[in-house]
């Protein structure tokens, strides 16, 4: 049995070497199709590893008090009336009556994103970030420092001249130059340099690396806009907390805002594990809508391998007529013909797969994403390619196991 299935094999590798223009046509046609479904996939999975990673970093056991939920929400096509900004006064006042066992605050607030920082001679793009925030702005965040110290206490009480920087915006200023107690200046101000943060590349179009972060008083005094919204975190020391946390965070709001009992929140509550599950929910209908596209490129391909396997075997009925005439059974032809479809299908898989995690991986590189490698769609590619090579062969292999020997040998 073992030397009959060896003998097909043979067989079958001699005719695809044949026929070597033919199959390689029929193996770029199913490779589409599996190059289509792996790389979509790999490039949809790198999109949802980004956000998710960024939403992560919002820092553990926290949340969020912001003016609206993440993104514009609509209804009906419009969008639904905005929120009041938080104000300093809405910010300061929760800080003071916030009373959750262990809870940290972290309140922040843009400045500019557009600001020009001078170091001597040197100075950068009018484009980097400036942030006012308090002392536990870093451990809210996530944000972990490379070098030196983040601002504490003190230094936001005191109205400190300090500032932790991004780490691009070290390269830029210092390139080799140690920037520790360096002073900067922002908006004519002079801050000492205490800290520089770990890098942070976002992949979705911002630079995280790219900013300066200020104690919020002296901030407020130099960033006087109106209408500036302060964003508030609450971090919780357990994960159990969280969920109370929120709701008691939920109530002093409202008291803040005095809303009555029967109104709508005018302000959001979000943490990084909301957000997650709500991009999971995004990416789901573009994983539908990549599989769907595959697999009528797929059909299609399947199709094209059919029709080219039956045109083998009608070029090859004499060889089917020979190998009867010298005992060959119906089972052993039709067979010979599903190895020789089943390996154009494998090769069509391995070469889509190939091309498919190149294009997932120079669409990560190109957007920042972060790229993983996607398994699931490979083995999914492969189970696809042999499914499709049993289908496309099945009716090839039944014509050519059918074929009348003694008719076959007449056949020119």
């Amino acid at each position: 049995m073992f030397s009959l299935v060896r003998e097909n094999v043979r067989i079958a590798i001699d005719s695809i070497k044949s026929q070597l223009l033919r199959t390689i046509l029929t193996v770029l046609i199913i490779a589409i199709g599996i190059t289509a479904l792996v790389g979509i996939l790999s490039a949809i999975s790198a999109l949802e590893n980004t956000i998710a990673g960024d939403f992560s970093s919002m820092g553990a056991n926290t949340f969020n008090i912001q003016r609206d939920e993440y993104g514009v929400r609509r209804r009906g096509g419009e969008r639904q009336k905005e929120n009041p900004i938080i104000t300093y006064a809405d910010a300061k006042d929760f800080t003071e009556k916030y009373q959750f066992p262990s809870a940290s605050i972290s309140l922040v607030f843009t400045g500019t994103n557009s600001a020009e920082i001078k170091y001597e001679n040197k100075k950068t793009d009018p484009d980097v970030l400036v942030l006012g925030a308090n002392e536990n702005y870093f451990q809210n965040s996530g944000l972990k420092i490379a070098d030196g110290r983040e601002f504490n206490y003190f230094d936001v009480e005191n109205n400190n001249n300090v500032c932790v920087i991004g780490n691009d915006l070290k390269d830029k200023l210092f390139e080799n130059l140690n920037p520790l107690n360096k002073t900067i200046s922002v908006r004519g101000s002079k801050f000492k340099v205490i800290g520089i943060l770990e890098s942070k590349k976002t992949g979705l179009g911002s630079n995280e690396d790219y900013r300066v972060i200020i104690p919020i008083q002296k901030a407020r005094s130099i960033f006087t806009n109106a209408n500036i919204n302060y964003g508030l975190s609450v971090k919780v020391d357990k994960k159990e907390f969280l969920d109370a946390a929120q709701e008691e965070a939920v109530i002093t709001f409202r008291k803040i805002r005095k809303l009555n009992p029967i109104e709508d929140h005018n302000f959001a509550i979000e943490n990084s594990t909301d957000l997650i599950n709500r991009v999971a929910s995004i990416t789901q209908y573009l994983y539908m809508a990549a599989w769907i596209i595959s697999i009528i490129t797929i059909f299609g391909s399947s199709i094209a391998l059919m029709n080219i396997m039956l045109v083998s075997v009608t070029e090859r009925t004499r060889e089917i007529g020979v190998r009867k005439a010298l005992g060959a059974k119906r089972v052993t032809i039709a067979v010979q013909f599903f190895i020789e479809t089943i390996i154009v299908g494998q090769l069509g898989g391995i070469l889509g797969v190939i091309l498919g995690i190149l294009i997932g991986l120079i669409f990560s590189s190109v957007a920042g994403f972060n790229f993983t490698t996607p398994w699931l769609a490979m083995f999914s590619a492969f189970a696809i390619t042999f499914l499709v090579a049993i289908l496309s062969g099945l009716l090839p292999a039944i014509k050519a196991s059918k074929l009348d020997p003694v008719e076959s040998l007449r056949y020119e």
